[in-house]
């Protein structure tokens, strides 16, 4: 089966169990209602990206569905917790391209969703044979990869949080949720 489509969600849970802030924070991104499964990063070849509510209309309940999944949970009280998915989409939509997790402590929105759109970018620009120094700055590194004409697009979705201030289970959560799937043959 190849995705034909795919959308990005977010959401944040908080509750006394751990696996109750988990299920809300599922329920904030609208994905709760499906039996997930965690794949790895691949953006499919001619994959569409579609809005989030465009998204949801597709999912049924039980339905299984393929997602790349970023969690971060924690109980400790204002602990700063986030999780990102980034994407790098190549220039050629006939090829792959990449999709990346990042789970973090301490890290703010902006700098974990670069870090995890980076992940993305410099895993798809080592295919396309992109030439980079790793150590130069993801913003000079961006430049690079767009200006070689291989690299289409990146971007991330990233969602942060507190944990709860009286030590609540607190669960970020970031997917890239597949749609639309198509049989192989």
């Amino acid at each position: 089966m190849i995705p034909k489509s795919l959308f990005f969600t977010k959401g944040c849970g908080k509750h006394r169990d751990k696996l109750q802030s988990f299920e809300l924070a599922l329920r904030d991104a609208a994905i709760e209602k499906c039996n997930l499964v965690s794949v790895s990063s691949i953006f499919p070849p001619k994959c569409k990206i579609i809005s989030r509510a465009k998204g949801e209309e597709e999912l049924k309940a039980g339905q299984i569905t393929y997602t790349v999944l970023a969690k971060t949970e924690c109980n400790e009280p204002n602990r700063l917790i986030v999780a990102s998915i980034g994407l790098a989409v190549p220039a050629d939509r006939s090829g792959y391209g990449y999709l990346s997790e990042h789970h973090a402590f301490g890290e703010t929105s902006s700098k974990a969703g670069d870090y995890a759109e980076d992940l993305a970018a410099t895993m798809l620009a080592t295919t396309q044979g992109i030439e980079f120094d790793p150590e130069t700055a993801w913003d000079e590194r961006k430049q690079v990869y767009k200006a070689s004409g291989k690299v289409y697009r990146t971007s991330n979705i990233t969602q942060s949080a507190r944990g709860d201030k009286n030590g609540l289970w607190t669960t970020v959560i970031a997917a890239a949720v597949f749609v639309d799937m198509e049989k192989y043959e």
